[in-house]
């Protein structure tokens, strides 16, 4: 007796249709110029060896869709950091779970473009997440650390100073909303330094 082989078609949520999957459609924070990912990360790990880069993402929901941000921070061991973001729309999901695990899908999606096509080293993954059980962010908590660490990469969580998920939370809200805002004009290249009390 022959088997018969069904090919199954999964198909991707809708929340997760318009995430990245490659390095176009990429934006500076400082001036909004587009860039592609791979080639400027690279650049600027070419121009200075005391760079670290971070992946971080960020949602809110805004009328009848959700806006996700996802960023790339290289950030200077001295002092400051460059922003590069991607920002998009989805239909809208109300429910937390899955919006924030949306947000864990692309932080993914970016590390791994960054580590497995463009070779370079991802320090780590912010994620807007708390690790503190009275806040809403803390059902997944557990699940999305020990998934972006079974990838191979590190997790940081609140409380912990997410550099990455803080820009995303910026470009998603709008400059200086419920966050600290970024001191303009004290580096060169587009650099942005962030003010943190701390």
């Amino acid at each position: 007796m022959g088997s018969v082989f069904v090919d199954a078609i999964i198909a991707e949520p809708r929340y997760l249709a318009a995430m990245p999957t490659g390095s176009q459609g990429f934006k500076r924070m400082d001036d909004g110029s587009t860039v592609d990912l791979l080639s400027h990360v690279r650049h600027v790990l070419e121009e200075r060896d005391d760079v670290e880069v971070l992946v971080g993402s960020d949602s809110h929901n805004h009328g009848h869709h959700t806006v996700y941000t996802t960023t790339v921070v290289m950030r200077y061991w001295r002092n400051g950091a460059q922003v590069v973001y991607h920002r998009e729309r989805a239909p809208k999901v109300t429910d937390l779970w899955t919006r924030l695990w949306g947000e864990v899908e692309r932080s993914l999606r970016i590390a791994d473009l960054l580590r497995e096509e463009g070779r370079i080293p991802v320090r780590r993954i912010d994620m807007d997440l708390n690790s503190d059980a009275r806040f809403g962010s803390h059902k997944l908590h557990t699940a999305a650390v020990g998934y972006i660490r079974s990838h191979g990469y590190e997790p940081w969580t609140k409380p912990e100073m997410l550099i990455a998920s803080w820009a995303a939370n910026v470009l998603c809200n709008g400059a200086g909303r419920k966050h600290e805002a970024p001191i303009h004009g004290k580096a060169d290249r587009g650099d942005v330094t962030l003010q943190t009390d701390l």
